[in-house]
């Protein structure tokens, strides 16, 4: 008792705030021991207020990212673009689906026609009123012959698309369940009626925030749109986001109260960061999952017993106790996780077996087999500790991997589907449709291994349309053992999205898992104390 007697005293004299005196007595085991009054000042404080300027650091961003949504990627960018932009729909915190700027939407009964009502009176920050012909506009650029949008999978299914007074047309080709996560793609933002190329620098949406600087893969900075649409968000005065790409730069720069929140801090000194009495660690359960790519199309990745061996010869258990620190959980070459509605449990876990491994090198002609392993740690926190980590698990086998330390700016658009064997990672989609559409459909501009394969193409249709859920359930399932055995990525483990803030950042209770940061919405989601 006399460690809480010595917190008390700190925090009447003000050296410790009811937050971190709540913090600190917890890590004692003596929560049950705060007072009464304590908890409900805390909770007092806890209500969302606004004012003052949230300060970010993240990672992701390179001197060649823009705004478009088309082009987008990564937090510095996505990030930036939601603070500024909205979509349809939004992903809730608890993995569902809701209207952002649609006020609601109906569908014909095989799913084959959508419309949704937009909101009445959303203006974007020029002052111009949004109407249908803005949506349709912006879906469109994604659905050009020539398109390099990372959504084009997921708008492949478009057959029309038209404005109907206050209404949004969609005619699929085929039914499509989900087609309302589908407008969620963070690609998918609205922009006015013609924007075209830098335009979309410019910034001009109808989101929380209104863009006032952007350097790409350096900063943005945003201020707080006084005309938003939602109530009960967009807390802040200010945003600023930084890219800062090494891990101990950002670490430091929270440590020293330099910025206010960090992406994907060290996970090997996450422990000692949480007992910091002045910082608080966020977790949020994902389907986010770090791999390695093998581009399918040349040698010796052209062959499925040369990734079958490749795959026997990691050591997934040492990845995540060692890169992960446990902050996840093991994957099974198959980007579908076990938070999802059609995750296939009874599929068995694959373990390494070097055995294995060289039953598929022989089987595949190779008696030895020598690759360049490309990685940086912007495609993961560790990525190239990782890349190491499956060069010592594969040597035995008789696999030679050779890890080439590529440079962390510039890495997604100089090695990534440029390079034939990647590190790389998703973030995960909310439904299996949306993930295998975007990542592994043969006509997915982000089908990164440039894998085809007729029965799961088949069968990707075939799900999207079906409307028995036993039967859905039985097609997800067979084309989560497909990739598993025939793709061309190697997943060894699904990671929690971490962050980590000052005491006087707060959040909400729950805080969402399908992207980074409360899913990258965290600038008009959180507030300050």
């Amino acid at each position: 008792m006399r460690k809480l007697e010595d917190l008390k005293r700190q925090l009447s004299e003000g050296r410790i705030d009811r937050r971190q005196f709540i913090k600190q007595a917890t890590v004692l085991g003596m929560a049950a021991a705060v007072p009464l009054s304590i908890r409900v000042e805390e909770a007092k404080a806890a209500a969302p207020k606004r004012g003052g300027k949230l300060r970010q650091a993240v990672r992701g961003g390179s001197t060649s990212d823009s705004l478009e949504g088309a082009v987008i990627f990564d937090t510095h960018g996505v990030n930036t673009s939601w603070q500024i932009r909205n979509n349809l729909t939004e992903v809730t915190a608890d993995g569902d689906v809701t209207g952002e700027l649609a006020d609601g939407w109906e569908a014909n009964k095989d799913a084959t026609v959508w419309a949704f009502k937009l909101r009445d009176g959303v203006e974007f920050h020029n002052g111009k009123t949004l109407d249908a012909d803005d949506v349709v506009h912006s879906i469109n650029v994604h659905r050009r012959p020539d398109t390099k949008s990372g959504a084009s999978g997921a708008v492949a299914g478009i057959e029309e698309l038209k404005a109907d007074g206050p209404n949004v047309i969609f005619t699929l080709k085929e039914g499509n369940a989900d087609f309302p996560f589908l407008m969620a793609d963070y690609h998918l933002t609205i922009a006015p009626a013609e924007t075209e190329g830098k335009q979309w620098d410019e910034g001009i949406g109808t989101g929380a925030y209104v863009l006032t600087a952007w350097e790409p893969g350096v900063r943005s900075a945003s201020k707080r749109n006084p005309n938003y649409f939602k109530e009960g968000r967009a807390h802040f005065d200010e945003v600023e986001t930084l890219n800062v790409l090494d891990v101990n730069a950002r670490t430091n720069s929270l440590r020293t109260g330099a910025v206010d929140v960090i992406e994907a801090p060290e996970l090997k000194t996450l422990h000692l960061l949480d007992k910091a009495p002045d910082i608080n660690v966020v977790e949020a359960n994902a389907n986010k999952h770090h791999e390695f790519i093998m581009d399918t199309r040349v040698p010796p990745f052209d062959n499925n017993d040369v990734r079958l061996a490749l795959k026997y010869a990691i050591n997934r258990q040492a990845l995540l106790d060692t890169i992960l620190r446990g902050h996840g959980y093991l994957g099974n070459d198959h980007s579908i996780g076990r938070g999802q509605k059609y995750f296939a449990k009874e599929i068995p876990q694959r373990e390494i077996d070097l055995d294995k491994a060289r039953f598929h090198l022989k089987k595949a002609g190779v008696a030895k087999l020598s690759v360049k392993l490309h990685a940086a740690d912007a495609a993961w926190a560790g990525a190239v500790d990782g890349a190491l980590l499956f060069k010592e698990h594969a040597a035995p086998a008789g696999i030679d991997i050779e890890v080439v330390r590529e440079p962390g700016d510039g890495y997604w658009s100089n090695v990534w589907m440029q390079k034939p064997f990647t590190a790389s990672y998703w973030a995960g989609r909310v439904t299996e449709d949306w993930m295998f559409s975007v990542g592994y459909a043969e006509d997915a501009a982000w089908n990164a291994a440039y894998w085809k394969h007729e029965r799961f193409n088949a069968l990707l249709k075939q799900a999207r349309a079906e409307l028995d859920e036993s039967k859905r359930r039985e097609m997800y399932a067979e084309m989560q053992l497909i990739v598993r055995d025939e793709g061309g990525t190697i997943i060894p483990m699904f990671a929690n999205f971490v962050s980590a803030t000052t005491a006087k950042l707060q959040t909400p209770d729950k805080v969402a898992g399908n992207w980074a940061l409360d899913g990258w919405k965290n600038a008009e989601r959180w507030w300050f104390a």
